[in-house]
């Protein structure tokens, strides 16, 4: 009987001791930065000069294929974040990046969309309970208190503090990060490596939120806004096309929902370009009925469709993935669906 007590209670402190270590494993997120696998090779030994024999002579060398001493004074092992940097995305329409160890910034094209990105930008803040130490809304400049980062690859999360610009130049508009003060825990972070991730982390939170709001708002008018004309016409060496007689914005904007209700997926655009990339899959005839046209003759597959900006119209070509635009007959029946679709009212 006592052998079996003492059984069972060697079985529970292995159980609990277990537990135990369990728990300090899930808390510790170091292992989700840190290289696995064998480390013997840091104890290999250095280089060493090769010794001859007397007698022997070597080939001439001429260095190429030397191995140059360095004398490396960072991190190794387990001690080496092997994270890649973060990327800061161009997530917005027409925008594009650029990263340093000291900022991260967003360059938008400089057009009515964008023309309450400051009011935007603290309206976000304020929705995430941002709180901002100093703003000057003259300059368009603020400075954000300490915002806590929680991540599952770190222990003790960061806190930064942020300086916010938006800056008009000519025919872009920057967003700006850059760091104002970095800690882990009561620690500083002056790591430029750590600086720049954390700036990414800010500009991506903005960038993905306004993005979120930008694609609502494209999405909403394309689906309220009133009925656009649309007519057949040619380019000046006399190609086929469509014109829509309303600005490029608009029409930029309502043309993913259009592309979509005729059939066709879009896999990528450029606003700066005017260039969309579509994959036409086609519809069913019942949907075709529903919208009142025939369905267009044209080939199921890829093409390019090239947006251009008239002032007060806009010009649509399709172009195949064989660099053909379509035939005039083809062109004709395109104007039709499109047409259909871009009549519909907010009451449909």
């Amino acid at each position: 009987m006592a052998t079996l007590l003492q059984k069972s209670k060697a079985m529970k402190i292995a159980g609990l001791s277990l537990v135990v270590f369990l728990a300090a494993c899930s808390s510790d997120q170091r292992y989700k930065r840190q290289i696995s696998g064998d480390q013997s090779y840091l104890d290999s030994p250095p280089l060493k000069t090769l010794n001859l024999p007397a007698g022997i002579i070597l080939p001439l060398q001429n260095g190429e294929y030397d191995i140059p001493a360095t004398d490396s004074t960072g991190a190794s092992g387990k001690n080496l974040d092997i994270r890649p940097p973060l990327q800061a995305l161009a997530l917005l329409t027409g925008s594009r990046v650029e990263n340093s160890a000291n900022s991260s910034k967003l360059l938008l094209e400089n057009t009515p969309e964008y023309s309450k990105l400051w009011s935007q930008i603290n309206t976000l803040l304020a929705e995430k309970g941002y709180k901002i130490s100093h703003k000057d809304d003259s300059a368009q400049t603020l400075t954000t208190d300490w915002i806590t980062w929680k991540r599952a690859d770190e222990n003790v999360p960061y806190q930064g503090r942020y300086r916010i610009a938006v800056i008009r130049q000519g025919y872009q508009t920057e967003l700006s990060v850059s760091n104002d003060g970095l800690k882990q825990g009561e620690k500083e972070i002056t790591n430029p490596v750590e600086v720049q991730r954390y700036n990414v982390v800010m500009l991506n939170t903005l960038a993905g939120d306004l993005s979120q709001q930008q694609e609502a708002a494209s999405l909403n008018s394309a689906k309220v806004s009133g009925a656009l004309s649309v007519q057949s016409g040619s380019d000046n060496t006399g190609l086929p096309q469509i014109i829509v007689r309303a600005p490029y914005n608009v029409v930029w904007n309502r043309l993913p929902y259009a592309l979509d209700s005729v059939g066709m997926e879009v896999t990528d655009r450029t606003r700066s370009t005017g260039a969309i990339a579509v994959t036409y899959k086609g519809r069913s005839a019942s949907d075709w009925k529903a919208l009142g046209v025939e369905a267009p003759a044209i080939r199921e597959g890829n093409y390019k469709l090239q947006v251009g900006d008239l002032d007060n119209r806009s010009s649509l070509q399709f172009i195949s993935d064989k660099g053909k635009p379509l035939t005039q007959s083809e062109n004709d029946q395109m104007v039709a669906a499109l047409e259909a679709v871009f009549s519909q009212s907010k009451d449909k």
